[in-house]
This record gives C-alpha cells, sequence and structure tokens, in this order.
C-alpha cells in the first residue's frame, strides 16, 4: 500500500482511532516493497497487529519470523489468499478480512447493471442511433427471471435485493455448497448451472475463483443462454470463457456488463473495448475512489474489537480458504 493509497484507507481521523487503543509503528509510515530487509524488519519486530492492503507480499515463514510478536493480521480488503502464506495459519495467526466493507459497492454496482440490462439499455442505447423507439418496443426490468451463480456474501447481497424490489423477479441461485432449503430461505429457486442459463434473462457471477470454476461459464452454457440475455461479471474474469463470449457478443446474440476480464485488462485492440453491447470496466465494482475508507473504518472496528478481547467480524480460517475468492 502506497502512502497515498494508505491516506484515502486510513484517513486521520482513523489514525487517531488506531492511536487511542495501540501504538502506530515506524510512525505509521506504510511498509511496501520486500517485508524482509532490515528496515522493515526493525519495525515488524514490535509489531502484534499488522495491517495489510492489495499488493502486500505474500506473509511467508522468512517475513514472519521477523515479527516474532505478531498476534493479528487485519487485511483491509477482500481476498486474502494472496498475502495468507501456510506460516501464517501455522503460526496461528488471527486473520480478519474486511471483504464486507468492500461488498456492498459491488452488490450495488450489480443492482444497477440488472436494472440497465432488464431495460436493454446497451442495444436501446445503440438502436436510438437511427431511431426513437416507439413505448411498445420498449423493455422493463419487473418480472425478469434473474440468475445468480453463486451465494458469496455479494451474491447474497443481490438477491436480497432484488427480493426486496418488488418487481416481481424471479431469482434462480446455483451455488454447490448451498441446499435447497437454503436457498429458498434467501428468495431464490435452487437450479442446476444448466437451468439457469437457459431460463435466465440475465445471469449474475459471484463465485469464486478456483481450479474447478474456472470457465465454469464455457461456450456450451454460454450457448444455452437464450437471445438478448445478458451476463454480467463483478467476481472474477477467469470464471468465463473469454473468447466465447467475444464470439457471443460480436454476433450480437448476447449482451455483457464486464467488471472483470481474462486476461485483466483485455489486449490493445481486443473487441470488447468496441462492442456496442459490451459494457467493460476497469475493475471498478468495489471500494474505489471516496469509499476506500470503509476498508479503513472495518479495519480500525475489528482492531477495537481485538483491543476489548471480542471475536472479530472478519474472521477467515484456514479451513474456509479453499472455497474463498
Amino acid at each position: 500500500m502506497t502512502a497515498e493509497e494508505a491516506a484515502m484507507v486510513l484517513p486521520h481521523d482513523l489514525r487517531e482511532r488506531i492511536r487511542e487503543v495501540a501504538d502506530l509503528a515506524g510512525d505509521g509510515v506504510p511498509l511496501s516493497g520486500d517485508l524482509t530487509t532490515r528496515p522493515v524488519r526493525e519495525v515488524l519486530a514490535e509489531v502484534q497487529v499488522l495491517v495489510t492492503c492489495w499488493g502486500c507480499p505474500p506473509l511467508t515463514e522468512d517475513v514472519l519470523a521477523g515479527a516474532p510478536r505478531l498476534q493479528v493480521v487485519l487485511h483491509a480488503a477482500g481476498s486474502v489468499k494472496r498475502i495468507a502464506a501456510p506460516a501464517v495459519w501455522d503460526r496461528g495467526l488471527l486473520v480478519s478480512s474486511a471483504a464486507d466493507a468492500n461488498a456492498a459497492p459491488v452488490v450495488d454496482y450489480t443492482l444497477a447493471a440488472i436494472v440497465l440490462a432488464g431495460k436493454q439499455a446497451l442495444p436501446a442505447a445503440r438502436a436510438y442511433r437511427t431511431a426513437f423507439p416507439a413505448h411498445s418496443e420498449r423493455e422493463g426490468v419487473d418480472g425478469r427471471t434473474i440468475g445468480v451463480i453463486g451465494a458469496s456474501r455479494i451474491g447474497r447481497g443481490v438477491i436480497k435485493g432484488l427480493a426486496a424490489s418488488g418487481r416481481g423477479h424471479r431469482i434462480l441461485l446455483h451455488d454447490p455448497y448451498v441446499d435447497d432449503a437454503a436457498a429458498r430461505k434467501m428468495g431464490a429457486e435452487p437450479a442446476d448451472l444448466d437451468t439457469l442459463c437457459r431460463e435466465s434473462s440475465i445471469v449474475s457471477v459471484h463465485a469464486p475463483e478456483l481450479p474447478e470454476t474456472r470457465h465454469l461459464l464455457d461456450a456450451r452454457r454460454l450457448a444455452l443462454m437464450a437471445d438478448g440475455t445478458t451476463l454480467i461479471n463483478t467476481a472474477r474474469g477467469s470464471l468465463v470463457d473469454t473468447d466465447a463470449l467475444t464470439r457471443e457478443c460480436a454476433s450480437g446474440r448476447l449482451n455483457a456488463f464486464l467488471d472483470v476480464t481474462d486476461p485483466e485488462p483485455p489486449p490493445p485492440g481486443h473487441p470488447l473495448y468496441d462492442l456496442p453491447n459490451v459494457l467493460l470496466t476497469p475493475h471498478i465494482a468495489g471500494v474505489q475512489g471516496s469509499e476506500l475508507r470503509r476498508l479503513g473504518e472495518y479495519v480500525v472496528a475489528e482492531l477495537e474489537r481485538h483491543a476489548r478481547d471480542e471475536p472479530l467480524r472478519g474472521l477467515v480460517t484456514r479451513e474456509e480458504l479453499a472455497r474463498l475468492a
């Protein structure tokens, strides 16, 4: 985390809250780069709680050897997979993620995309160049069948928002870790993935990036989707076969709102940049700009809970890691 990023995540007032319960090591100057250098080790030697963010190197055995007093890692971002090396768990460190703080903006982004998709905003914008559509030719969001892939924090938030919208949506959910009763309790119908693809006019992806989810939406499953279906991906690009999706969108058969791609970003000149039925954004669904403070507020609240010997709300366990994003 650069000094500029740290100032956005942990502005002055949040640092003052930290000082009420702890001392800031190294005068609060962010550590970056190699965590095994002598200057960094001099700071880590006294640290009991380490706040990490995106870009943090893995906390390997070599890194942790220089932090003998470390007890807690508070991650001011979502996934901890890249930083939580086996040594973290072997040492019995507590690990907390601010994924809950990052989830709300993604839910908001997805729900907005669903409204635009339901109104067929991208095709309508393209057609507007040649004609003003009659009301009989326009489409709406109410009553749409929406498929949600993955009951993650974000997936559950999207389902909750859809169910509370009063728009009469039929919500299909595919998640191998959620039983039928739990899906219905959320307000969704359980569905196998092929059925979800066939019957949804909007498909939103919220599954984790795992070896078994790579190209979960491959050419075959994309072909199952009805003409005019919109795919929304705010999860990870690898869950969708980019080449197959590009072909479907280039043909005009499918539309897409893509906040993530594989690779990310697409190479210069890639068709996804210019297709009129694709909205391609640079991974902006999560906390951005003024929203970064949410991560800091979450982490500071976790530190305050730890100081009061209360459980961490964002606690991540070694057992959970295998199926987390």
